[in-house]
């Protein structure tokens, strides 16, 4: 007899003793290492904790039947392979079973030799499946990866890391200043991934108001407030079979914070004035740019949601921490934004390079980014000189032994002042996504005097 384990590992859910006891028999005889369970909820079980190719389900059963036991398994893993078993009469619900995702059905009382085959195309079916998936997310890890660009040693323990926890369910926090790529980061972890075939859903917390936020999460039901003038599903069950990737996670409300925990530890939520629970199967990924473990301390945000979210957690470094990445950032979004303007290729001179490398990119890699978009884009020649870099990032003067370095050839102070003021204005406003309010409060300023600044300064999102 050959190995067990060269066939495949096939699944049986039977509440028929005798039934199971047969088909686990021909099963191993033939080669096959097979287990058999008695119900639909030990079967998906069974299902969450190992790994099968293919599930041989009877579709009568006590209890769960095998209908509502194939929407689940389908919801655990798209691709396991399964045959229902059925009596002759309950034809009409094995083709439903069919449509619902079954590979293919056999009716009561079957052959031995067509069990068989029907396993054998069924295995096969499984492995094409598996090895088709193992390409594109072989494919996709490697475009992932040239995404998010970086040969320092920080970024190359990085890659690492989302190697390693992407096959996970686990849930992973990813810390990082705004603008450092924590969202290119959540979608590596994603698409490296068994989840890599399912949606990737991003929800920016800190962008939508309170009172909205659960009915994105969660959905709600037709009438559930003012204004609800149909059912809506919520981006948990948009996700379902995904990821969801919440992005600014420390601007959840304390009460919306606890209806999330509730999700996370029961995989199931209700609709905002619904009664029937949903059952939803989501990696969560979150990511943050507060210190969350202070706000817990501080009560702003819940100490068990912390710990649940907290279980892998990733810290983008700032790019003036890894500033040897500059080079290879600045070659790979010159390239990348040369062709999305269908422009010959440029290259940055010494001096404007020197000025890249010197400034301390408050914004990040996404200040990198529209930086090199904006120089490409206004570039006469192949050549991408200083004169084209913002005069913020050109007039930067890094400290220098604890003084502000004066440049041989003397200063404009009032000119100086004015762009020192600038820069800190756009690092606090960038820093809190453009919201007034609380870049007044970072730079201890009243926000009608920030404003009239913003004004007099003329400064401007993108």
């Amino acid at each position: 007899m050959m190995d067990h384990h060269m066939k495949g590992n096939i699944l049986v859910i039977d509440d028929e003793e005798v039934m199971r006891d047969v088909l686990k028999s021909l099963l191993v005889e033939e080669g096959y290492q097979a287990d058999a369970v008695a119900s639909g909820e030990e079967g998906l079980e069974r299902i969450r904790d190992g790994f099968y190719d293919c599930v041989l389900l009877d579709l009568m059963m006590q209890g769960m039947d095998g209908l509502q036991t194939l929407e689940e398994i389908k919801r655990i893993d798209p691709h396991l392979v399964t045959i229902i078993i059925t009596a002759y009469a309950s034809i009409e619900n094995a083709v439903q079973a069919t449509k619902i995702g079954a590979f293919d059905f056999i009716t009561k009382p079957f052959k031995n030799e067509e069990l068989l085959v029907k396993m054998k195309n069924a295995i096969q079916a499984r492995v094409l499946t598996l090895e088709n998936l193992r390409l594109r997310r072989s494919f996709k890890q490697q475009y992932d990866f040239r995404n998010i660009v970086g040969k320092s040693a920080r970024m190359q323990q990085i890659f690492d890391l989302i190697a390693q926890v992407a096959p996970s369910r686990s849930t992973v926090l990813i810390y990082g200043e705004s603008g450092t790529g924590k969202e290119l980061v959540a979608k590596a972890i994603h698409n490296c991934s068994s989840r890599s075939d399912g949606p990737f859903v991003t929800v920016n917390c800190g962008n939508i108001p309170t009172e909205l936020l659960e009915s994105e999460l969660f959905g709600h039901v037709k009438g559930a407030y003012t204004g609800a003038s149909a059912s809506k599903k919520g981006l948990f069950e948009v996700a379902s079979g995904g990821s969801l990737f919440l992005d600014e996670v420390s601007t959840i409300a304390w009460d919306t914070q606890a209806k999330l925990l509730r999700v996370i530890q029961e995989r199931e939520f209700r609709r905002l004035g619904g009664l029937e629970s949903i059952k939803v199967d989501v990696r969560i990924i979150a990511a943050t740019n507060s210190d969350l473990q202070k706000d817990v301390e501080e009560r702003r945000f819940r100490d068990d949601l912390f710990y649940r979210l907290n279980v892998i957690s990733i810290h983008l470094p700032p790019l003036r921490e890894r500033k040897e990445d500059i080079s290879l950032m600045e070659e790979h979004f010159v390239k990348m934004n040369c062709e999305e303007n269908q422009r010959p290729l440029r290259s940055v001179d010494a001096e404007a390079m020197r000025a890249l490398m010197e400034y301390d990119w408050p914004g990040n890699v996404r200040e990198l980014e529209n930086v090199i978009e904006r120089a490409v884009v206004l570039s006469p020649s192949s050549v991408i000189l200083k004169d084209l870099l913002p005069r913020d990032l050109v007039y930067h003067r890094p400290e220098r032994d604890g003084k502000w370095a004066l440049p041989e050839d003397g200063i404009n102070l009032k000119e100086r002042i004015t762009d020192i003021e600038r820069n800190y204005i756009m690092d606090a406003l960038r820093r809190t996504d453009w919201n007034q309010k609380k870049a007044a409060k970072l730079l201890t300023m009243n926000p009608t005097t920030l404003n009239e600044k913003i004004k007099r300064l003329h400064i401007k999102s993108k």
